[in-house]
């Protein structure tokens, strides 16, 4: 078996190593913030502390409120919290249960969302059509964008049928690394009366703000900053009522019922503080990124079918995606991950699916993306991890081509 040692992560839009300052924040937390954080003794209050200060920690980074952060359990109940938010009662529901939860029964309003969201997104918008919503989907341009002008024609298509409440588009698409025109598209919503909720995951820590500008609901995980995984936040303007997706308890003023884990809020809370500098140290990183398209194309052309890349014009700067025409790209991460090279054929969270990725079905068309890998690096990747990465591709690709066809 090949030593850990030996493995080259390059998924870092999977999910990010824990930096060694967010272990060392999180033991010391285990060690003192072991009550429960809803309790008002000392012990209580003491583990309360680091709930708050993952609060404010978020509240910087994203440049919301601390009072209008609500921890979650990560992107994903962030995502869901944001559109759900927008329907029940007072978008003309049949009537809301306790909490201002909707009750069951159907739904009223539209949706605008684009065709290359996170899985959290579109399966939530799918949920909310079931109940009636109307949603508006936005196909994306080959390029991997979503054109504002295409969000504005959406609007005004669905507005035609119920009143839009809440346009949902990424900051930076999590297959692609396509960065998004989010503040065109926030121009364009507050104009038209609407709310947009940026689903910034991949985009918090690693651009600068700008890249969420404008947005009234931003979903942030803390896994993708190099803290810990299960706790991730919806930071959303003054003024805008929260309705909850879980019931129970008060904490999160009742949106995210629950005991809350002061361990992971501590480790949160030293990731979103270093995050603060990241966009700087992701920037570096473009020509290490340059560098490993280079060496993966000369590779690939040496074995006779040269890669192309999926998504054009603004990118994140650690992220390539590419599709490799006469190989299966799931089978390409499979064989790779027996040379030690740690990558993805899609959201880490589709794992597993037969089918191709819906977002570059979208942009490109099922084949292309049956046969993409998505390459991400991070803070910790070397030029010689890519050098040795391409050389260990490479290997892959002579292998599998010296197969008989249906092996």
């Amino acid at each position: 078996m090949r030593p850990a040692s030996s493995v080259i992560y390059l998924d870092w839009n999977a999910t990010t190593p824990p930096h060694p300052e967010v272990l060392a924040a999180m033991q010391a937390a285990a060690e003192v913030a072991w009550a429960n954080p809803a309790s008002v003794h000392g012990p209580g209050r003491r583990a309360r502390a680091f709930i708050e200060q993952a609060r404010e920690a978020v509240a910087r980074l994203t440049g919301f409120d601390a009072r209008d952060v609500t921890l979650t359990s990560g992107g994903t109940e962030a995502n869901n919290l944001a559109l759900l938010h927008a329907f029940g009662d007072e978008a003309g529901a049949a009537g809301a249960g306790a909490a201002g939860v909707p009750a069951p029964g159907r739904l009223h309003g539209a949706l605008v969302v684009s065709r290359i969201e996170h899985p959290s997104v579109t399966r939530a918008a799918e949920g909310l059509a079931g109940r009636g919503v109307h949603v508006a989907w936005v196909d994306p341009e080959p390029s991997g964008r979503v054109a504002p002008e295409a969000i504005a024609a959406a609007i005004d298509r669905a507005a035609a049928v119920a009143p839009v409440r809440l346009v949902s588009l990424q900051a930076v698409n999590h297959e692609t690394g396509v960065v998004q025109p989010v503040a065109e598209a926030a121009a364009i919503v507050h104009a038209r009366g609407a709310r947009l909720h940026v689903d910034a995951v991949q985009a918090v820590g690693r651009l600068p703000p700008e890249a969420w500008a404008g947005a009234d609901l931003v979903s942030v995980a803390a896994h993708k900053i190099r803290g810990p995984k299960g706790i991730g936040a919806l930071a959303a303007r003054p003024g805008i009522r929260l309705r909850p997706v879980l019931l129970g308890g008060a904490q999160e003023r009742g949106l995210r019922p629950g005991t809350q884990d002061p361990v992971a809020a501590a480790g949160f809370a030293v990731a979103a503080r270093r995050a603060l500098g990241a966009p700087a140290r992701y920037a570096a990183l473009a020509p290490l990124r340059d560098r490993l398209e280079a060496e993966l194309t000369q590779v690939g052309r040496a074995a006779g079918a040269s890669p192309v890349r999926n998504g054009e014009g603004a990118r994140a700067p650690h992220v390539t995606n590419l599709s490799w025409p006469g190989w299966r790209g799931d089978e390409l991460c499979a064989a790779l991950d027996l040379e030690g090279v740690a990558v993805s054929s899609g959201a880490a969270c589709s794992a597993g699916t037969a089918e191709p990725s819906p977002v570059l079905t979208a942009m490109l068309g099922p084949e292309r993306a049956a046969s993409a890998v998505r390459f991400s690096i991070g803070e910790d990747t070397t030029e010689a991890d890519l050098v040795e990465a391409a050389r260990r591709v490479a290997r892959v690709l002579s292998r599998l081509r010296s197969l008989p066809a249906g092996s």
